[in-house]
């Protein structure tokens, strides 16, 4: 009895103190707005981060939650309206809007595929003609394997003699023991390797076919909420091209505020990431963020040779510059 009377007055006190911590108030005169990340949150993610951290959602009146697309995809809750903005890939625009989903991408996060296939040096991997006889690590995405083909069939190599190895997403725990190669994006686990002193051959998608050189990954909305919300939607771009212009500037110091927002991440791959990712972010585009038709068009054209859409898609509606800031 006496225990529990003394874990009585502890409960009320705890109550007590409890009810008169100041809670957060949600903040006022702010227009609330939801942003879908596509994965885990990573540096291709920095610059949203940053726009956040440093208020510059704030100074244009907005209040941006940053969320994980749990057990949905991010394309379907955009396309749905449960969230206004998204992170995804240009290829997913294009199947989704050949499938009546109008998604429209509003910048490019990255100006170049900074991804392609990587396999260790011990494995005497150097061209698309090597994967012939070796397991190849998929991570199951639709058009993941009409790349490969159609790389190997540039080579003259047979892509009957990959074996598909399905459902590998980790790269340092597979590579070399479930699979021979992988598909890796460079800023991330190409970096990680080179910190490791991992020695991987590793072969740029967009060095091996032009087409291959699209918009991965990109920010998105829906046709119907840019066109009721064009002035929030030149806002929320405002900040988030604020976002990346300082990460491109200031690498060290957007790593950092990465680290912080998301403590869960590995803070040596995050730095060295930020550096390789600060150069790439613009690269050679006049702006952070631009996207050019051609690269749309020819992906568009090859996903539909292949077969990966059911009907073509406009160019001009899949994407638009007209939400970036005009300066």
């Amino acid at each position: 009895m006496k225990t529990l009377r003394i874990l009585l007055i502890l409960g009320v006190i705890l109550t007590a103190v409890s009810a008169c911590q100041k809670k957060p108030e949600p903040a006022k005169g702010l227009e609330k707005l939801n942003l879908t990340l596509d994965w885990t949150p990573n540096t291709n993610h920095t610059g949203l981060y940053v726009a956040k951290e440093l208020g510059y959602f704030k100074q244009q009146g907005l209040d941006v939650a940053i969320q994980q697309p749990g057990q949905s995809v991010t394309d379907q809750i955009v396309g749905t309206g449960k969230s206004e903005f998204g992170v995804s890939y240009q290829e997913n625009v294009i199947r989704a809007r050949s499938e009546n989903i109008p998604l429209v991408s509003i910048a490019a996060i990255i100006q170049h595929n900074t991804s392609g296939f990587a396999a260790l040096q011990t494995s005497g991997i150097k061209s698309p003609k090597d994967f012939m006889g070796k397991r190849y690590g998929s991570w199951d995405s639709p058009s993941e394997q009409a790349i490969l083909k159609t790389i190997m069939g540039d080579a003259k190599a047979d892509f009957s003699a990959v074996k598909i190895i399905s459902g590998v997403y980790d790269f340092f725990s597979t590579i070399g023991k479930d699979a021979d190669f992988e598909w890796i994006y460079y800023g991330w686990d190409g970096v990680e390797a080179e910190r490791r002193g991992i020695k991987l051959n590793y072969l740029p998608l967009k060095d091996m076919n032009p087409v291959f050189d699209y918009y991965t990954p990109v920010i998105i909305s829906s046709e119907n909420y840019l066109a009721q919300h064009a002035e929030t939607a030149k806002k929320f771009m405002a900040a988030v091209s604020q976002g990346y212009e300082y990460s491109i500037a200031h690498p060290a110091e957007a790593a950092d505020i990465l680290i912080k927002s998301v403590p869960e991440l590995n803070p040596e791959q995050v730095k060295v990431s930020m550096n390789y990712l600060a150069k790439e972010y613009q690269s050679d585009a006049a702006k952070w963020g631009v996207q050019k038709a051609e690269v749309w068009q020819r992906f568009i054209d090859w996903m539909f040779t292949q077969r990966l859409i059911p009907i073509s898609v406009e160019t001009a509606k899949a994407f638009t510059n007209d939400y970036l800031p005009q300066k």
